[in-house]
C-alpha cells in the first residue's frame, strides 16, 4: 500500500506490539531496584530494543513508544545510544509509557509519584514527546479520583519546560469511563494529555464510551481484537470511524498482541493496512 507523507505520521507502534519478539522484560517497579536483571517473560526473543528503530523504518512506520519494562538498562550511556539509533533511522520517539506505579493508593500514591518522577529524565533524554503514566487502579471514589488528580498536577508541573508531555489513558479502574476520564482532564486544567486506546474498554457501551472521549485524545493506542477467523475488521473499523467522527486527528499506535499471526510484524502491517484503508476512504469522501 501506498502511503501520503500525511498518512505516514499517522502511525506508530509499541513495543508491547512486539513483546515477542524482544522476549526479555525488566520488571523496573516502585520501590524495585534501578537495574533489574532481564526476565525472560517471553521467550530469547529474536531482536534487541536498540535494532527496532531501523526494523520500523524499513516497514515505513517512523513513530514508536517504548515500555518501560522493554529498556535493558536506564544509564546515560545506553539511553544516548538508543536515541542515536532512533535518530539514525529517522523514527522519533512518541511516548514513554512508565508501566507501573498507582496514583489513586493512599499508602503508596506519593511513593509512585515520586518513582514516575524519576522517568522524566528518561524520557527527555530519548527525546521522547510523551510520558505516559497510570492514573490509578483503585475504584473511581471522589477521594480516590482527587488523590490521583493532585499527584498528576504535580507530575505535570515538574514537567513543564521539558518537552514532554504527560498523558494518562482509559485504564485500570480508576478510569472506567467517559465521566471519570473527562473528570480528570478537566481538573487538571489542559496540563495533562489523553491517550485512548481502543481495547482498554469493552462490551455493549464500548463505542459510545469512546466516541465521548476520543475528540479529547492526543494519541491513541490502536488494539484490533483477533478470534479464531482472525481480525475482527467490524470492531476495528467502527473504532477507527467513530475517532475520525470524533475529531482525533493524532497518529494511531498499533496495538497487535494476539497469536493469531506467528510473526507479530505480520498483525502489526494487517492493523496499519486496515486503518489505512480507512483514513483513505474519508479522506476521499471530503
Amino acid at each position: 500500500m501506498t502511503f501520503t507523507s500525511d498518512l505516514r505520521d499517522r502511525f506508530a507502534v509499541s513495543t508491547w506490539s512486539l513483546h515477542r519478539a524482544l522476549g526479555g522484560t525488566y520488571p523496573y517497579k516502585p520501590g524495585g531496584t534501578d537495574a533489574p536483571e532481564r526476565q525472560p517473560t517471553y521467550g530469547e526473543g529474536s531482536i534487541e530494543l536498540i535494532d527496532l528503530p531501523a526494523a520500523l523504518a524499513s516497514r515505513g512506520i517512523h513513530r514508536m513508544e517504548i515500555c518501560s519494562f522493554h529498556l535493558p538498562s536506564r544509564s546515560p550511556t545506553y539511553i544516548a545510544s538508543l536515541r542515536t539509533a532512533f535518530e539514525t533511522a529517522g523514527v522519533k520517539v512518541q511516548t514513554l509509557l512508565v508501566e507501573d506505579g498507582d496514583l489513586s493508593n493512599a499508602e503508596t500514591a506519593e511513593r509512585d509519584m515520586q518513582w514516575m518522577a524519576s522517568w522524566i529524565e528518561i524520557a527527555v533524554a530519548l527525546g521522547a514527546e510523551n510520558m505516559r503514566v497510570i492514573a490509578g487502579k483503585a475504584q473511581p471514589t471522589d477521594e480516590a479520583l482527587t488523590r490521583a488528580e493532585k499527584h498528576l498536577r504535580w507530575l505535570a508541573e515538574k514537567m513543564e519546560g521539558s518537552g514532554v508531555r504527560l498523558v494518562v489513558e482509559n485504564w485500570f479502574a480508576l478510569l472506567p469511563g467517559p465521566v471519570e476520564v473527562n473528570r480528570v482532564l478537566d481538573a487538571l486544567g489542559g496540563k495533562l494529555g489523553l491517550n485512548g486506546d481502543f481495547g482498554n474498554w469493552e462490551g455493549a457501551g464500548k463505542y459510545g464510551d469512546l466516541a465521548q472521549i476520543m475528540g479529547r485524545a492526543e494519541l491513541c493506542h490502536a488494539k484490533a481484537h483477533y478470534d479464531d477467523d482472525g481480525i475482527d475488521t467490524g470492531d476495528y473499523v467502527r473504532c477507527v470511524e467513530l475517532s475520525n467522527a470524533a475529531g482525533y486527528k493524532g497518529p494511531f499506535t498499533l496495538i497487535y498482541s494476539s497469536d493469531f499471526h506467528e510473526d507479530e510484524w505480520a498483525g502489526i502491517l494487517e492493523e496499519r493496512d486496515c486503518i489505512s484503508g480507512v483514513l483513505q476512504k474519508s479522506a476521499a469522501a471530503a
